[in-house]
């Protein structure tokens, strides 16, 4: 089968900051990779790039580098273990913040060409509903919301999905219920988001899965060592690991009818309105 076919491109996005998200995007990348799957992770909170700083790296490239036309991909790239990549995004840069279309197409345009032999692409997008993050959530093929069980988590979230769906018509979306104090909060959390969004928005959305409270979680993020290598028989990577075993069946299923990593198809047709 041709490589290109091969990738299952993931976004992770979060209608609020605080609930995990990076956390949880460098943690399921350690543990699908773990898994014989070749494993891409894009730090695309822009202007805000934190992954570096989970991992403790200092990279001396980034995903800005990419604008111009001499870079190639494997000059920014970090490998974080065998089968484990890594692409930096810039901190401190407002400008980056706002990518306009065009900027945008030409970096994904990039990566489509000069994708790796990947079997996964994540993308660890900034949290809320700025233009840049509803655009690159919509060319992914799996979307995955990070919600906890606080009130203005759920709320957070159920708004980034209203306008994903209201705008970029967008109606499939997996959940992951974070900092769960058990498991019935957790699916009693989902089933909220579920059912308000089946009301007003009349889509059903996908529990992919809960991650329990575990204080390993804050304990590696202070040492700046992911979870899956600082304590791997915790809770919370447990319930990462299950995880990862659920998205790597979803990428057998759509595996048929996967094309290039990214669908650059939204915001080409927005250049040419």
């Amino acid at each position: 089968m041709d490589y290109k076919r091969k990738t299952l491109s993931i976004s992770i996005l979060s209608g609020k900051g605080g609930v995990g998200k990076t956390n949880i995007a460098l943690n399921l990348a350690y543990a699908i990779s773990a898994l014989n799957s070749p494993t891409l992770l894009i730090d695309c909170d822009l202007g805000l790039a934190n992954l570096d700083v989970l991992l403790g790296v200092t990279p001396q490239k980034n995903i800005e580098y990419l604008l111009k036309p001499d870079t190639k991909i494997d000059d920014i790239i970090i490998q974080l273990k065998k089968g484990l990549d890594f692409i930096p995004a810039a901190s401190g840069v407002p400008e980056l913040v706002e990518w306009d279309d065009d900027l945008q197409t030409s970096i994904f345009k990039k990566l489509n060409q000069e994708m790796k032999d990947y079997h996964f692409i994540i993308l660890d997008l900034g949290a809320g509903i700025n233009a840049t993050v509803l655009n690159l959530a919509s060319i992914t093929r799996f979307k995955i919301v990070i919600i906890t069980p606080e009130p203005t988590s759920l709320t957070d979230g159920y708004a980034l999905i209203k306008v994903l769906k209201k705008q970029h018509n967008i109606k499939d979306f997996f959940i992951i219920v974070n900092m769960a104090k058990n498991i019935k909060e957790g699916k009693s959390t989902f089933k909220k988001l579920q059912l308000a969004c089946e009301k007003f928005l009349s889509i059903q959305i996908k529990f992919l899965g809960l991650i329990l409270e575990d204080k390993n979680v804050q304990l590696a993020v202070i040492n700046q060592v992911p979870l899956f290598e600082f304590k791997k028989d915790s809770q919370a990577l447990n319930n990462i690991k299950e995880i990862a075993l659920k998205i790597m069946k979803f990428r057998e299923i759509v595996l048929p009818e996967l094309t290039l990593p990214f669908n650059l198809d939204f915001i080409l047709k927005k250049n040419n309105t």
